[in-house]
């Protein structure tokens, strides 16, 4: 199929794979990429000399276009960028920031730039800063999330409204069926994460990964606000920062209980207790662990019978 992101990508399908921590590195972006899809390198989780090596490998298990998802928030920001320049990467994500930051200098460079936002508010300031896409995400989706708990249905039409850009949906997508009702609504295209995370090619634990099959609904909840919005599982680590609220803490507090390194010791090494697990709602939708081609496969399969399904109903 043909549209906006597909030509903006120069991709085969209208399907983005999430640049997310600790589970997105070369292998997973690449397998998406030779699928048909857009892979993303999750930077967020890579220091600079790992994140060349991961672009270095991608470069060579695909010939096909793949991405690098930045948050602005990222420490080595400014060395970041230029490795991406340097090893000629010709699509970047960029999330948790000020799009104004680097749109410009990436572009001049020749790099297509897509900004992630979870309001009408951020998709019109990413617009205004000249980035050739955004990602409006919903409150379903996992990971660090707006605060304004806009869900998906709700803000993909308010934005579509508003911008002129392409428009790329995220939260609570991970079939087929829902990427078609997102494109109703006015999206040209997804992006997909947890349903990625339970991939062969995933680098997440295998651990979290067979809890992410395993999550039900309601086994998730959006918190931290105070600090950056995040979508956990409920386990351990979940329970006591729950505890912590009933003190009214302050955001030290909240930062003191957080430590570091907790997304990395729950999702990249297995700490199903003391780590942080994130993941979407749409876990209650994912029942395996299969390869990413696999997925981007079905999906489309799935996406294109459900199109037929509502061009046959009649009224």
């Amino acid at each position: 199929m043909e549209n906006k992101i597909t030509q903006l990508f120069k991709i085969e399908y209208p399907l983005i794979q999430a640049g997310m921590i600790w589970n997105s590195g070369w292998k997973l972006a690449s397998a998406v990429s030779n699928a048909g899809g857009l892979g993303i390198i999750g930077a967020g989780s890579m220091y600079p000399d790992v994140l060349r090596e991961h672009i270095q490998k991608c470069k060579k298990a695909t010939n096909k276009p793949f991405g690098v998802n930045v948050p602005m928030l990222y420490p080595n920001l400014q060395e970041i960028i230029e490795i991406i320049i340097d090893e000629g990467v010709k699509i970047v994500f960029t999330s948790a920031g000020n799009p104004k930051t680097y749109t410009a200098h990436l572009k001049e460079q020749g790099i297509t730039v897509v900004h992630v936002v979870s309001s009408v508010k951020f998709a019109l300031k990413a617009q205004d800063a000249g980035v050739d896409a955004v990602v409006a995400e919903g409150f379903e989706a996992g990971g660090h999330n707006g605060r304004d708990e806009t869900t998906t249905f709700t803000l993909i039409p308010m934005v579509k409204e508003q911008i002129s850009i392409p428009l790329i949906a995220a939260g609570g997508i991970a079939t087929g069926s829902g990427m078609l009702a997102a494109m109703v609504l006015g999206a040209d295209g997804v992006q997909v994460g947890s349903r990625f995370v339970a991939s062969e090619e995933s680098s997440a634990h295998q651990a979290f990964k067979q809890v992410v099959v395993d999550t039900k609904e309601g086994d998730t909840e959006l918190t931290l606000k105070e600090l950056a919005p995040v979508r956990l599982i409920k386990n351990k680590f979940y329970q006591d920062v729950k505890e912590l609220y009933k003190t009214g803490p302050t955001p030290e507090e909240l930062k003191e209980l957080l430590g570091r390194a907790r997304a990395k010791r729950g999702m990249f090494e297995g700490d199903l207790v003391e780590g942080e697990l994130e993941i979407g709602q749409i876990a209650g939708l994912i029942h395996d662990i299969k390869p990413a081609g696999l997925i981007v496969q079905e999906m489309m399969d799935e996406f294109i019978a459900a199109k037929q399904k509502v061009q046959s109903y009649t009224f």
